[in-house]
């Protein structure tokens, strides 16, 4: 009907509305009801580049990983109040996608089997009430020019926060201490705080164990070759390789610079999160949140 509308509204300066109506077998109420919608068609797809163009912004400043969810909190979260549908509209139109992540990677656990594990204080339970009660941690490889670059990081489940990292040529026991060692500094540890990794030589050597007990804390691990008991650190591992947009690295210097803008200027301070009772925040302003409540109740 619009494409008959169309041709009517282009031919009426050579013929008759009434005449191109009955050629086109059209009623003359629906092509003045279409007359008359012009405007506010113009008005919508007007909007839509508006909102097309904050998308886009919104896009590239999330590294060109966000989604439909994320852009939407982010629109809201600077004041428009948009529909997510509106959005998955807009974005598919436009071919603007977020990024899917890879599934699978090679695992780095080698076991002691002389030392004994720490019993799992965790059990799959990924939250936690408090800033610094319960973190997880893990060890992975990037590949570079020059060999592999590994990183151990510990992630706080209540904020979903690195809280500490260390990267070095070797995947050695001080690699995830000096790791914990940077979240204490940070004080982002309490005592008693969880500390639950797997069951790799790096988490139950005597070095780790000893670092511990000196923050008093209380060590946990998940069952060997069980990756899901420690999902919550294996998640952020495929969000940083996802996420930072490059797969091979020249040398280890270029690669820990990256790293270290990845983690801090992007994802604890500017990459959004569904919280489970706050919306949408970074893992900062999760922190922030719970400081916030920590002072009103005290």
């Amino acid at each position: 009907m619009s494409d008959v509308c169309r041709f009517i509204h282009a031919e009426k300066a050579n013929y008759t509305i009434v005449l191109l109506c009955r050629v086109m077998k059209a009623a003359r109420s629906g092509y003045y009801a279409w007359l008359t919608g012009i405007e506010a068609r113009e008005e919508r797809r007007r909007a839509d580049e508006a909102l097309a163009h904050e998308i886009t912004l919104i896009h590239v400043a999330s590294r060109r990983t966000y989604g439909v969810p994320r852009v939407t909190a982010e629109l809201r979260r600077h004041g428009q109040l948009v529909n997510h549908k509106r959005v998955e509209r807009v974005m598919r139109e436009r071919g603007i996608t977020g990024h899917t992540r890879r599934t699978g990677r090679r695992s780095l656990t080698q076991q002691d089997h002389k030392a004994a594990p720490a019993p799992d204080l965790v059990g799959r339970n990924f939250h936690a009430g408090l800033p610094g009660m319960k973190i997880v941690g893990d060890i992975t490889y990037i590949p570079t020019a020059e060999g592999w670059l590994y990183l151990a990081g510990w992630l706080d489940l209540a904020t979903r926060e690195i809280i500490g990292y260390s990267m070095a040529n070797h995947h050695r026991a001080e690699l995830v201490v000096d790791a914990l060692d940077m979240a204490a500094n940070l004080g982002r540890l309490r005592p008693g705080c969880v500390i639950h990794s797997d069951r790799g030589s790096e988490y139950t050597s005597s070095q780790l164990r000893s670092k511990i007990s000196e923050l008093a804390g209380r060590q946990s691990m998940g069952r060997t070759g069980i990756c899901y008991d420690n999902a919550a650190a294996e998640s952020f591992w495929a969000v940083l390789k996802e996420e930072i947009g490059t797969r091979f690295w020249p040398d280890r210097a270029t690669a820990r610079a990256e790293i270290f803008t990845f983690i801090e200027t992007f994802y604890n301070r500017r990459r959004l999160r569904k919280h489970i009772h706050w919306g949408y925040l970074t893992p900062h302003e999760a922190r922030l949140r719970y400081q916030q409540g920590q002072a009103l109740a005290a």
